[in-house]
């Protein structure tokens, strides 16, 4: 009898959301007065089985326009999905505050083989450029953001944007897929020079690449150092905020070390935010995001800040 409760509670109050799409079943909903939610909205070809959710702020002005942040899902590159309870709070919090949100699925594993992967993130920002009027936007004001294997892809998109190399030929001919800063939750910044940490946390010795990232992004250096956001460090930069707890033993800190060391040598925009207590996968208020664990304190409004910041209304 619980369980059918809490199914019918669900059909009745959030239907905007449907399971078709979705990649894992790690998925949590919430209602909120605020907050539009859109599920599975299709944003790459028609064929392809991967969609996005969209997060927009009830009771705009009319014709008022929002910054918006494109959400990416951790998962090894591998596995994971853009309605885990990280992404969703992330989506609900953005909304909350007056950023439209687009969390998105993309290609996985093999079939995500590098640059597939990025190309489907710069589709989900060309989509937000495409749609702009309808969804209220403005499309000079678009940030990235993602955690883990999806705070790597936001940096790449963050700084490779309109690189002709590495842009996707289509559904958005003539839609750029610059942004304007970019947030990284614990990414992956040098696929090269990762190491492993001993259960503090603490990096130790260098890791191997292994095979199934060597399946995604190629068997040599030269093709990690092209899959890796060192490698497109430049003093002209979006802003980037970097976020990594000292406790994770899944990415070693070192990673944002080393990028925030590059930027600062560039003499790029950017800051860094230690949580000192923080493991792998932590969202603006919680540690562990399924079982809602508590920070030691709540990293949203310094993320907010930022992103407030630098999405500043252009005249």
């Amino acid at each position: 009898m619980r369980y059918f409760i809490l199914g019918m509670l669900l059909v009745l109050f959030l239907p905007s959301f449907s399971r078709a799409g979705s990649q894992t079943n790690e998925i949590e909903f919430s209602s909120n007065s605020q907050v539009e939610v859109r599920g599975d909205v299709s944003f790459l070809d028609p064929s392809r089985p991967e969609k996005l959710d969209l997060y927009l702020p009830k009771n705009r002005k009319t014709g008022e326009k929002s910054p918006a942040v494109l959400l990416i899902h951790g998962g090894g590159w591998k596995e994971g999905d853009k309605r885990q309870p990280r992404e969703i709070e992330f989506g609900t919090t953005l909304a909350e505050n007056g950023f439209v949100a687009a969390s998105i699925n993309y290609a996985l594993r093999s079939t995500g083989k590098f640059p597939i992967n990025l190309h489907d993130c710069k589709n989900g920002i060309r989509y937000l450029r495409a749609h702009a009027g309808e969804l209220g936007i403005d499309p000079n004001r678009i940030a990235v953001m993602g955690g883990s294997a999806g705070g790597h892809l936001s940096l790449m998109v963050a700084y490779t944007g309109d690189d002709p190399a590495l842009g996707p030929t289509k559904p958005y001919p003539g839609n750029s897929d610059k942004v304007s800063c970019v947030v990284d939750f614990y990414g992956i910044t040098d696929i090269a020079t990762r190491k492993k940490t001993d259960p503090s946390g603490k990096p130790t010795e260098p890791r191997d690449v292994e095979n199934e990232v060597q399946a995604i992004f190629g068997s040599n250096p030269e093709d990690w150092k092209k899959a890796s956001p060192v490698g497109y460090i430049r003093k002209d930069l979006p802003p980037t905020l970097i976020l990594h707890g000292r406790r994770d033993t899944t990415v070693d800190s070192d990673q944002s070390q080393e990028l925030a060391d590059a930027l600062k040598n560039a003499g790029a925009t950017y800051a860094i935010i230690w949580p000192p207590n923080a493991p792998h996968s932590f969202s603006f208020q919680y540690a562990v995001p399924k079982s809602k664990k508590p920070l030691d304190r709540n990293v949203g409004p310094e993320v907010l800040a930022f992103l407030r910041k630098h999405l500043v209304k252009t005249q």
